[in-house]
């Protein structure tokens, strides 16, 4: 049986749609590119629990959450523990395009397994030979820049 576990990311666009990843090292499923986010805190809202996460893991302080872009649920092991995750993935716009992360953030990414991060153009994305998670973030980040957030998030559960 998995432990629930709810989650919230962050998809930091710059203005030429490049998005900026992780690169995590789990147990369970190895090697893969994900968004800022994690675990949210009780009695925090999405929304809070990924701003907070993305100034952890980043420095970043003036970053804003924007609209939610999906929903997400995935299973892995987490510190040993098999967790069934439930993620919200919010957009947000880069106050400035590429920008390294800031601070002394080493403790907070051995942590978390972050073996390091990059900016990803759309066109890298598309072509990425690595895991993403979600699967589906290449699609998702094509919509908006053609079309925009979406009027709901994107249901990938």
């Amino acid at each position: 049986m998995r432990t629930p576990r709810k989650a919230a990311r962050v998809a930091v666009l710059d203005p030429d749609g490049a998005v900026f990843l992780f690169r995590y090292d789990n147990e369970e499923v190895g090697v893969h590119w994900a968004m800022p986010g994690g675990g949210t805190e009780p009695g925090e809202t999405p929304a809070e629990g990924a701003l907070r996460e993305l100034r952890e893991e980043t420095g970043w302080t003036d970053v804003a959450v924007g609209p939610p872009l999906c929903l997400w649920e995935h299973d892995f092991t987490r510190a040993g523990v098999p967790v069934r995750q439930y993620e919200h993935i919010f957009l947000a716009a880069a106050p400035a395009p590429r920008r390294d992360p800031s601070g002394d953030l080493a403790a907070a990414h051995a942590e978390d397994r972050i073996l390091r991060w990059r900016w990803w153009t759309p066109d890298e994305l598309a072509a990425a030979d690595e895991p993403l998670w979600p699967p589906r973030l290449p699609e998702l980040l094509a919509a908006v820049r053609r079309d925009g957030p979406p009027a709901r998030p994107v249901d990938l559960r």
